[in-house]
C-alpha cells in the first residue's frame, strides 16, 4: 500500500515531469488538490533542529540521542517533542553503534551490605540523597601517555548533584597532594560533613586521617572488595574515561589537565545527568540556591 505523501510526491512529479495538469494528476494519484498543495509549517524548525543535533554530535562524539535530546530541552531550553527530535536524527544517521555487553546472569544478586563506619550514621546508606556539600566521594583513576608513563588521577564528586568538584593530575598522588587538592576545593566550595573513600594508601594515611580531624570531616570508608558502595563516583569514573580520557593519546600532564579542565566545565554545565533527573549538575546546584 502507498501512503500519501508517497502518492502526494508521485503526483508532483507528474506535473514537474510530464507537464500533465495539477487536477489531472491528483485524480490519478487518488490525491486531494488540498494535499497536494499543502506546505508544511515545521520545515524550518526541522532544519533548525537537523543543524543542532548535527553540531552537537559533531562537538560531543560520545553522545547519544538521550542526552543530546535533555541538552536541547533542558539547557538551551527547546521545548521540541522527544519523538520528531528522535526522527530527525533518525534521518540523519547519527545513532551510536553500541557494541552490546556480555552480562553474567545470577539467580539471586548478593544483598548490597551498609559498611559498619555507615551504620553508626540513620539512613546514610550508600545512595541515600544527601544535601549538597554534607557527602563528597573519592576515587582514584590511572591511564598512560603515550610515551608509556603513568599517571594518575583523583577524582572528587559531590553526591548530592553528582558535580564534578575536582580533577588532580600528576604521576603520583601521596596522601600530601591529596590533602592539598582537597583544600584548595574547600576555599570555594566550602568543607564537606563526610567524604566517602575506598581503602586505598593514601585514604587510611595518618596524614589524610589527622587533616580530616582537624577539619571536622568525617572519613568513611567502604568495605573492601565492595566498589558499588562507592557508586556514584565509580559511576563518574565510567563517563570520565568514555567521554575524554580514551579518546586522546596524551604528550605531557599539561596536555591532560587542559583538557580535564576543560570537559570538567561542560560536565557541569552543559552535560545532562540522568541521576538529576536529565538535569546538569549546575542547574540542579541552583534549584536549592
Amino acid at each position: 500500500m502507498i501512503r500519501p505523501a508517497q502518492r502526494r510526491e508521485l503526483a508532483v512529479k507528474a506535473v514537474a515531469m510530464k507537464g500533465v495538469s495539477i487536477a489531472l494528476a491528483c485524480r490519478a494519484f487518488d490525491v486531494s488538490e488540498t494535499c497536494y498543495r499543502y506546505s508544511p509549517k515545521l520545515d524550518d524548525e526541522n532544519e533548525q533542529i537537523a543543524d543542532l543535533l548535527l553540531g552537537l554530535t559533531t562537538a560531543k562524539k560520545t553522545w547519544g540521542f538521550g542526552l543530546c535530546f535533555l541538552y536541547l530541552r533542558n539547557v538551551q531550553g527547546h521545548g521540541w517533542n522527544h519523538k520528531r527530535v528522535y526522527r530527525i536524527y533518525r534521518e540523519l544517521e547519527l545513532n551510536l553503534r553500541i557494541k552490546p555487553r556480555k552480562r553474567l546472569k545470577r539467580e539471586k544478586p548478593d544483598e548490597l551490605v551498609v559498611p559498619p563506619s555507615l551504620q553508626s550514621i540513620p539512613r546514610i546508606d550508600c545512595f541515600t540523597l544527601r544535601p549538597p556539600n554534607e557527602v563528597w566521594s573519592m576515587d582514584f583513576m590511572a591511564d598512560r601517555l603515550g610515551d608509556g608513563r603513568q599517571f594518575r588521577l583523583l577524582n572528587v564528586l559531590d553526591d548530592f548533584n553528582r558535580e564534578g568538584l575536582g580533577i588532580e593530575i600528576d604521576f603520583s598522588l601521596p596522601a600530601e597532594r591529596v590533602v592539598r587538592a582537597l583544600n584548595q576545593i574547600i576555599e570555594w566550595r566550602g568543607a564537606p560533613g563526610t567524604i566517602r573513600v575506598d581503602n586505598g594508601p593514601e585514604y587510611v594515611s595518618g596524614t589524610l586521617m589527622e587533616w580530616a580531624e582537624n577539619q571536622g570531616i568525617a572519613l568513611t570508608y567502604i568495605q573492601p572488595g565492595k566498589p558499588q558502595q562507592n557508586a556514584y563516583v565509580e559511576r563518574y569514573n565510567r563517563t570520565v574515561r568514555h567521554e575524554w580520557l580514551n579518546l586522546y593519546i596524551f604528550e605531557s600532564i599539561e596536555e591532560v589537565q587542559q583538557i580535564a579542565t576543560e570537559w570538567l566545565w561542560s560536565y557541569n554545565n552543559e552535560r545532562p545527568n540522568m541521576g538529576n533527573g536529565g538535569m546538569t549538575p549546575a542547574q540542579k546546584l541552583k534549584m536549592v540556591a
